[in-house]
């Protein structure tokens, strides 16, 4: 008789993101990745049988809570975005593009750590790097000073030799720089590989879950911006931590994406200085321009980082264009987003743009993804257009629609009170919907409501007529301002 049962063929699984298929496939079906499905061996049926536990199970109400308390790493900043600190045993993952300043902040964790500790009953903080030399992270740490006795260093790319240090000076800090550069002799696969990092990361979770050791692993990223390496690192480290920036700015913020032991719209803010990265512990300052007076094109919002509000200021700059198609440029700024809150301010406000020149932009390097900058965006244009300028007490956040209307803006108590104190004393925001209720205006403050981009114009009318006198009757006369107020 003819044997119909089949041959068991291999099966393939992606090392990105674990979806198997039955061949093997250039790119995984389930993430789109290329060249990352790994042949398996064939399964072969086997039982577990029941082994030796580690620990005895005991009531929930037994366990000890005080094992996953933070302590803090003596920066206020990444303390704040962390939860309150380091928890003992956690392992960070932090990543962020070359040059950003990853390792200068770490270098000044590790100091700020190492000196929070009284000497003989703390544990010290260990850096190993695995890009750089001893010598090189000294000369950084001699010009930030972050120079301690309690800091350790030590140079390896060898994945037993880092281990071997961890038994050496058992640290409570373990900060690895970065886990791309370091290999394990007993896995096939260059540094940097799948393989290679998967089973770094894995090696070292376990020492930090064995010994109570606060691991932060620095991560690369790829072009697009994603944490280069498999996707399981993500799921397998407790906390998932973004180094953003940009090199021509000194404004620095570090995103929590996952947070097993705090919040994940938090946001830590520092600025790069000659002498190392300092938190900064109220940035608004670094948003806006520092003039005497009020200058057209110009105008303030307040946007929401995480939970933290940031005021930050909005220019515009509105020019006749020679050219058959006018000039568009943003800086800071979505531009297709730009784009629609120009179409808008022509199709709806009257506002003529179409023959100018615009140019919109941040003041500081910081960059606006926040829907309420819609409307401080449009006045900013509309003034630049008009000559005339706002107060510069005037604070203004709405988001806009297509149909004119200014949308309803979450946190609208925590935006107005940023702007309360910052000396800001009128704020433009959206009219509540049907049956919700208005905003609590902060004591000294003028709480203007508009419903749609009409109403918003017509607010900007009355508030540019308390500016300077020159400019008032310059743009009285202008007939863009003309065509607005007609309506």
């Amino acid at each position: 008789m003819a044997n119909s049962t089949k041959s068991a063929r291999p099966g393939y699984r992606c090392a990105e993101c674990g979806a198997s298929t039955v061949k093997w496939l250039g790119r995984c079906p389930e993430c789109q990745a290329w060249g990352t499905l790994e042949e398996l061996g064939v399964p072969k049926p086997r039982t577990v049988k029941a082994g030796p536990v580690s620990a005895p199970a005991r009531p929930i109400a037994q366990v000890d809570a005080t094992m996953a308390k933070a302590r803090p790493t003596g920066v206020d900043e990444l303390d704040r975005v962390l939860g309150g600190g380091l928890v003992p045993g956690a392992v960070v993952l932090l990543a962020g593009e070359p040059g950003v300043g990853k390792s200068t902040l770490l270098l000044e964790v590790a100091a700020a750590y190492a000196a929070t500790g009284r000497p003989g009953s703390s544990r010290p903080a260990l850096v190993v790097t695995g890009e750089e030399s001893t010598a090189q992270v000294r000369v950084r740490a001699d010009r930030i000073g972050a120079l301690h006795d309690e800091l350790y260093l030590a140079a390896e790319t060898d994945l037993a030799a880092v281990l071997g240090q961890i038994d050496a000076v058992e640290p409570g800090l373990l900060i690895l720089d970065s886990v791309q550069t370091v290999a394990s002799a007993e896995v096939d696969g260059v540094a940097g590989g799948i393989t290679q990092v998967r089973e770094v990361c894995a090696a070292l979770i376990r020492v930090a879950k064995e010994r109570d050791l606060a691991t932060i692993l620095v991560g690369h990223v790829t072009k697009d911006g994603n944490i280069a390496g498999p996707r399981v690192l993500e799921h397998l480290v407790d906390v998932v931590l973004q180094f953003e920036g940009d090199r021509h700015s000194t404004l620095r913020l570090v995103r929590a994406v996952k947070n097993r032991y705090g919040p994940t719209d938090e946001i830590g803010c520092f600025e790069m200085r000659e002498s190392g990265i300092k938190g900064l512990p109220d940035p608004s300052g670094l948003f806006l321009s520092q003039r005497s007076e009020a200058v057209p094109g110009t105008c303030v919002t307040v946007t929401l980082e995480g939970r933290r509000p940031l005021v930050c200021e909005v220019q515009a700059l509105v020019a006749p264009s020679p050219l058959p198609q006018p000039r568009r440029a943003t800086s800071g700024l979505d531009g297709s987003r730009v784009s629609m809150v120009m179409a808008v301010l022509e199709r709806r406000g009257r506002v003529p743009l179409a023959k100018n020149d615009v140019f919109a932009a941040t003041v500081g390097g910081v960059r606006l993804v926040d829907p309420a900058a819609d409307l401080a965006v449009a006045l900013a244009m509309t003034t630049a257009a008009i000559d005339a300028p706002l107060p510069p007490t005037v604070a203004a956040f709405g988001e806009l629609g297509l149909a004119g209307e200014v949308r309803p803006v979450s946190g609208l108590g925590r935006r107005l009170s940023e702007a309360a104190r910052l000396g800001f004393r009128i704020a433009l925001v959206p009219r509540p919907s049907p049956g919700g209720e208005s905003p609590k205006a902060p004591e000294g403050m003028r709480v203007i409501e508009v419903s749609d981009i009409a109403d918003a114009l017509v607010a900007l009318h009355d508030l540019t007529a308390t500016a300077d006198g020159a400019q008032r009757g310059r743009a009285a006369d202008s007939g863009p301002r003309n065509q607005m107020i007609s309506r």
